[in-house]
């Protein structure tokens, strides 16, 4: 099925976003650009609870900036300012970190994952103490050896393997040596002794953008699920954990073969019961794979795609998607952010979610026209108020890592 994008620009003017009676949500900043410090080209957002005080604290990669910065939770009542950040490791090319506590000491590490010239993984060792975490020169960067000059590493996700307690890392690459791979944890007494890692490859890609894990099929198991922008292998994939050895399926195709497909989500958007695909799809697009209601829940998930939104010429490219209940109304939303967003487009939206491919939809401005390439979402109630907020970063215009305050029953008109 494919949804048609209707035209709606005349001549060389954009019409502007409906904003269905309410003006763009109100950005806070979370940790501000700063060239000086490294602060260049904010690429992703990662959460986690580093010092184990209940709230979630932020990682990012500042990718033209060359350093890896976290940003620790202030709590409700000073979320709307700049929260207390730190330089974790300065390392070139930086695409994706996240959080893991890769040697069971009970302290959640950084990882990165990094491009170009650099081509490689990067651990950075927490302080032993909470009272450091704030203290740069704390932090202890060192290089994965098995990794250096391999791939372009992309994007990064801790997940046991072969389940023997410890956390490995699936990575995801792109280029000549593309790949989904697994960093084979050596133990968490050795995990320190950084030689002792592998990487074993599980599958080839082009250029991998999203990784995910989640049960898709309800049988207690997490099965990673990701997506391959470019190239004869692009689409969207899953591929099952095992019990036992060799512990990774291979890859099954699920949808979206040939397509440029970027960031997904798992949501039940038909409820069913069963976990969907939602898919942000270069240039205009957004797609969603529906599972299917027998087993074997690897073939022939319905496939939909195309452009809903009536006024799609409004927002730059989709880049980014989230599927969740925005307003507390049991009704699903699409939440998403773009790519080449300049020239007075806006560069986050939400939209209806409706299973019905022939209907046409309104999309709602969440940012307004500032910033041009948004990336990763995350939607949590950073403020307690009771709703959920956009968590996301800009790397082209300067705006860093910030949210966007979902205004909720407070919503202002225009």
């Amino acid at each position: 099925m494919k949804w048609i994008l209707p035209i709606l620009v005349v001549g060389t003017t954009v019409l502007p976003p409906s904003t269905d009676g309410t003006k763009p949500w109100k950005r806070h900043t979370i940790d501000a650009s700063d060239p000086d410090l490294g602060k260049k080209g904010a690429d992703s957002v990662r959460i986690s609870d580093l010092n184990r005080d209940g709230r979630p604290d932020i990682v990012t990669a500042w990718e033209d900036g060359d350093t890896i910065r976290v940003c620790l939770n202030p709590g409700k009542d000073k979320a709307k300012a700049l929260w207390p950040s730190v330089s974790v490791g300065r390392v070139k090319g930086a695409t994706d970190a996240i959080f893991a506590d890769l040697d069971g000491d009970a302290r959640v590490d950084v990882i990165s994952a990094c491009e170009g010239t650099t081509e490689t993984v990067f651990v950075h060792w927490a302080p032993a103490s909470p009272q450091e975490f704030l203290i740069s020169k704390e932090w202890k960067t060192e290089a994965i050896p098995c990794t250096e000059k391999m791939s372009d590493w992309m994007c990064l996700l801790a997940f046991d393997v072969d389940r023997d307690g410890d956390t490995d890392l699936i990575t995801g690459s792109k280029g000549e040596h593309g790949a989904v791979g697994w960093l084979i944890n050596p133990g968490h007494n050795r995990a320190r002794d950084l030689k002792r890692w592998k990487w074993e490859k599980l599958a080839t890609a082009s250029s991998i953008m999203s990784i995910r894990d989640l049960d898709i099929d309800g049988d207690g198991h997490r099965e990673i699920t990701y997506s391959d922008r470019k190239g004869a292998k692009s689409g969207v994939y899953t591929m099952s954990h095992l019990n036992r050895e060799p512990w990774i399926a291979a890859p099954v195709l699920l949808g979206f073969a040939g397509r440029e497909v970027r960031f997904i989500d798992l949501a039940d958007l038909n409820g069913d019961g069963k976990l969907d695909i939602a898919a942000a799809i270069a240039p205009n697009d957004f797609g969603f794979l529906f599972q299917p209601p027998s087993l074997p829940f690897r073939t022939d998930w319905k496939e939909v795609s195309g452009s809903p939104i009536d006024n799609r010429s409004a927002f730059g490219e989709s880049n980014s998607v989230r599927i969740v209940d925005l307003d507390g109304d049991g009704k699903l939303s699409v939440v998403a952010t773009c790519e080449h967003a300049g020239g007075g487009l806006s560069g986050a939206f939400r939209f209806p979610f409706q299973t019905a491919a022939d209907q046409s939809v309104s999309a709602i401005d969440i940012s307004g026209s500032k910033g041009a390439k948004f990336d990763r979402i995350e939607l949590i109630d950073l403020d307690n108020d009771g709703d959920l907020d956009l968590l996301t970063c800009e790397e082209s215009d300067g705006l860093g890592v910030f949210w966007y305050e979902n205004p909720g029953k407070q919503r202002i008109t225009e």
